[in-house]
C-alpha cells in the first residue's frame, strides 16, 4: 500500500482525473458502485491536487466530475428502468439485500424529488435511487433535474474542501502530509474492501421473490 500511496502522490493531476472520473462513474453508475469510496475519493483528490498546487485543475475537476456523475446516474437510471431490481436483492447479502432494497425504496418514496438530490451525500442510496428511479418509471426529466442538484451540491463541496482544506494545513506540514496519508490510504483501503465486499456478495443467490416497482405519486 505505501507504494501504491507514493504512486498516487507523485503521479500528478492528470492521473488523479483519470482516477477521480473513472470511480465516479461507475459508482454513479453500475451496482458495485456501493462498494466504491466515491466521498473520500474526491476529497483525497483535492487534497493531492494542493499538493501540485493546481488549483484551475480542482476546479475544472470540480466541474468535469460532476457531469459524469450524472452521466452516470442516468446510465443508472436506463438500467433500473430496462432491468428492474430484482438483481438487486440476493438472499444473505450484507448490502445487496431485500431489506437494505426496501429502505432505499421507501426513501425514494416517502421523499420523490428530494430523494435524488440528498442520495448524493448517502453511500449506498447513491448507487441504488438511479437504478430503483429507473424502475418506478420516475420522469426522466425531474429525475435529471434532481440528480444534477445533487451532484453540484456534492461533487465540488467535497474537491474543494479537500483543495483549500490543504492549503490551510500548509503552516503545519506534518498535519497536511498526514491529511494526505490519511485521505488516500482511506481510499485505497476502501477500495479494496469495496471489491472484496462485492466479490462476496455477487456469490449470493438472487432473492426470487424481489418484485417490480410501481411509480408512486411523488415520482411522477
Amino acid at each position: 500500500m505505501a507504494h501504491a500511496f507514493a504512486s498516487l502522490e507523485t503521479a500528478g493531476p492528470v492521473a488523479v482525473w483519470l482516477i477521480v472520473l473513472t470511480f465516479i462513474f461507475f459508482e454513479c453508475a453500475f451496482i458495485f458502485g456501493l462498494f466504491l469510496p466515491g466521498d473520500s475519493l474526491l476529497f483525497a483528490a483535492g487534497v493531492v491536487l494542493a499538493q501540485h498546487g493546481s488549483e484551475w485543475s480542482a476546479w475544472a475537476l470540480s466541474v468535469v466530475a460532476l457531469v459524469v456523475a450524472v452521466v452516470g446516474n442516468q446510465v443508472g437510471y436506463h438500467i433500473g428502468k430496462h432491468t428492474g431490481t430484482r438483481v438487486l436483492a440476493r438472499k444473505d447479502g450484507k448490502v445487496l439485500n431485500r431489506q437494505n432494497l426496501e429502505k432505499a425504496r421507501r426513501f425514494l418514496d416517502e421523499r420523490g424529488f428530494w430523494a435524488v438530490v440528498l442520495a448524493r451525500w448517502l453511500p449506498w442510496v447513491r448507487t441504488l435511487a438511479p437504478m430503483i428511479a429507473g424502475a418506478a418509471r420516475m420522469d426522466v426529466r425531474r429525475f435529471t433535474l434532481a440528480t444534477t442538484i445533487g451532484a453540484i451540491a456534492w461533487v465540488p463541496t467535497l474537491v474543494l474542501a479537500g483543495y483549500y482544506g490543504a492549503g490551510v494545513l500548509e503552516a503545519f506540514p506534518w498535519l497536511e502530509t498526514a491529511a494526505l496519508v490519511v485521505s488516500v490510504a482511506f481510499f485505497l483501503g476502501g477500495t479494496g474492501w469495496g471489491i472484496w465486499r462485492y466479490r462476496q456478495e455477487m456469490r449470493k443467490p438472487i432473492d426470487e421473490s424481489a418484485d417490480e416497482l410501481e411509480p408512486s405519486a411523488s415520482q411522477r
